[in-house]
């Protein structure tokens, strides 16, 4: 076909009929795997840049700000934070209604640069404030698979 001709239906450029055979592994990559690893151990672990002394969670393998290499700069943050925003939820991921709206927020460990989004318990929706304080919940250890379900959710600090 030449540059000036233009296809007059979508199947003639070609299309595959049914389900395409394909598998795959999804990784989270070595600075996931760190992260995710201590989550069983009860720890939230960033990365830190010495270059620009900033810490990032979750952690990463690069600086964002000056390109710096941060695998093996990994460290035990802290399980507190503070709650930058957040909303209720009022459906399941199924979309069937809940009886008691769950809150999610976005929690910036202290110290850090980025972002928990997570489950907030133990208060009520109506009480939760931009700024509030939190610390991290973390399920029974025998219960821990590593991932970010292992944080039960974040509660007010009192």
């Amino acid at each position: 076909m030449a540059l000036i001709e233009r296809y007059q239906k979508t199947t003639d450029i070609g299309y595959w009929e049914g389900q395409i055979p394909m598998s795959y592994i999804y990784t989270v990559g070595r600075a996931g795997e760190k992260f995710f690893r201590e989550l069983m151990n009860g720890k939230i672990f960033g990365a830190k840049c010495d270059a620009c002394n900033t810490l990032y969670v979750p952690a990463k393998i690069f600086c964002e700000k000056c390109f710096a290499r941060l695998e093996d700069k990994y460290l035990d943050v802290g399980t507190k934070g503070t709650v930058h925003t957040f909303t209720a939820c009022y459906e399941t991921y199924q979309g069937i209604r809940k009886e008691k709206p769950s809150i999610v927020a976005t929690v910036q460990i202290d110290g850090t640069q980025g972002f928990l989004i997570h489950w907030l318990g133990e208060i009520d929706f109506e009480k939760v404030y931009i700024g509030m304080p939190v610390e991290a919940v973390f399920k029974a250890k025998k219960d821990r698979e590593g991932n970010i379900l292992d944080i039960k959710y974040f509660k007010p600090i009192k």
